[in-house]
């Protein structure tokens, strides 16, 4: 019997280490960096209370009993130094979307960790090659960034790469129609709220795991519960992107986040 509950899938990005840096400083990044111990508070209290962690493949098959998809983006280093090891202790699945443009740079997976980490048997999405604004690229930029990628992807890895994640979230019709001509199974984007088996593959909703998510969040949220207060906050910040564009939003926040 399937389940008819909701799956929540979790956003991660970088895992901070102590004594390591991040991969980059500006408060806009900072505040989707994790650090090492509250990831492992996290994880630890999904596997003390019987929660499966699973992969999207896994999730979109919607399981009986309580579980999340487990997501990182943009492929840090710490997906494989951090992320990688518990979640293999804790028997938990977890898609890994790349931005391969990223491989090899500072704080990044190289094209041998890349690879580990697929063999350790975690599944590898795309995150786009240069990681922009999907909508703001042109048509035949979007085959690049989607399409095109895909193919190197799985050249890379040796397996088939079936989900997709849109930088910062933005997507439309165009970039969903490009991942379906691809042969993605699914498109993933930042908007906060469970995902139902009567949910759309390619337009996946997801919960993005923040540096100051207090435990009690985090358990609220993987219950798919307490999301409307972000929601209320993301209907707002949608209004402002689509009125300012993203170039002007993006510098707008900037300036915000820094004061």
């Amino acid at each position: 019997m399937k389940n008819r509950r909701g799956i929540v899938h979790l956003m991660y990005h970088e895992i901070e280490l102590p004594g390591r840096s991040v991969c980059h400083s500006e408060p806009g990044y900072v505040r989707y960096v994790v650090r090492d111990a509250d990831f492992r508070m996290q994880i630890g209290w999904l596997q003390q209370n019987c929660w499966r962690g699973l992969s999207v493949s896994e999730a979109l098959g919607f399981p009986e009993g309580r579980s999340v998809a487990i997501t990182f983006d943009d492929g840090c280093e710490t997906d494989l130094l951090a992320a990688a090891p518990l979640l293999k202790r804790a028997r938990f699945a977890a898609t890994f979307y790349i931005t391969t443009g990223n491989l090899g740079k500072r704080g990044f997976l190289n094209l041998p960790q890349l690879r580990e980490l697929s063999d350790l048997g975690f599944d590898i999405g795309c995150h786009s090659r240069t990681h922009p604004y999907l909508t703001d690229v042109p048509e035949e930029g979007l085959r690049d960034e989607i399409s095109t990628v895909k193919d190197e992807l799985e050249q890379l890895i040796g397996r088939p790469v079936l989900h997709f994640s849109c930088p910062g979230g933005r997507c439309d019709a165009r970039v969903i129609a490009v991942a379906k001509g691809a042969g993605y199974h699914s498109v993933a984007t930042s908007r906060t709220a469970p995902n139902f088996p009567g949910s759309d593959p390619f337009d996946l909703n997801r919960v993005a795991v923040m540096r100051n998510t207090t435990p009690g969040t985090f358990q609220h949220w993987c219950e798919g519960k307490a999301l409307w207060t972000i929601q209320v906050q993301e209907s707002a910040r949608l209004a402002a992107q689509r009125l300012l564009g993203n170039s002007v939003y993006d510098r707008v926040r900037s300036v915000l986040l820094r004061g």
